[in-house]
């Protein structure tokens, strides 16, 4: 138990869940201020669920990188069963809301778009670094948001986080992205920092 406590500690597991509870609570109460309607919109959902991605993004490396490769550690599961509790953690936590009056779902969209976007963060954490993996989701997500969205094939890839729940095209794009980041993610873990540079993340 304790080894699990400084394990946590050490990837900032607190701080990340503290973070995304207060981003959850934010957004729930200004949907609830500002709307009549019970079900959040798609904008707000899939907004919601990049701040949580983000947020926990930074667990997936500690303050020295190379402490991974050290002893007889099974960092690839240990790496797989870390994305696969960050989809757990964002999945319930959205959950919580369909408790409530103001609901961020449906559930669909918030597992295709977790899956998806947690898999381009791990992706992007093996390639160039924990500190900057939220660039590429965010970039991303914002622009299929924002952009207007046309029903051909490649627009429907393109901006699969904001694409309707049935959208095979979108479920196929997160499903994709979900197991190449986990792939990327366990196989290499977290691209190589300075332990400073690791330390200021």
């Amino acid at each position: 138990m304790r080894g699990l406590i400084l394990f946590l500690r050490a990837r900032r597991a607190p701080l990340a869940m503290g973070t995304s509870v207060f981003v959850l609570v934010v957004l729930w109460v200004l949907w609830e201020r500002s709307s009549d309607s019970p079900q959040a919109g798609l904008q707000m959902v899939v907004l919601s669920i990049l701040l949580l991605v983000s947020a926990l993004t930074m667990t997936l490396s500690g303050p020295d990188d190379e402490l991974d490769e050290t002893g007889a550690v099974p960092w690839p599961v240990r790496r797989a069963v870390h994305l696969l509790i960050v989809v757990v953690l964002v999945g319930g936590l959205m959950l919580i809301t369909q408790l409530t009056g103001t609901r961020f779902g449906p559930m669909s969209l918030v597992l295709r778009d977790t899956a998806g976007l947690l898999g381009l963060s791990a992706l992007s954490a093996a390639v160039i670094g924990t500190a900057r993996a939220w660039f590429v989701p965010l970039g991303w997500t914002m622009a299929a948001v924002i952009f207007p969205r046309s029903d051909t094939l490649l627009s429907r890839v393109l901006t699969w986080q904001a694409q309707d729940p049935a959208s095979t095209a979108a479920a196929v794009t997160a499903t994709v992205l979900a197991l190449t980041g986990l792939i990327a993610y366990t196989v290499m873990g977290p691209a190589r920092g300075a332990p400073a540079e690791a330390t200021a993340q």
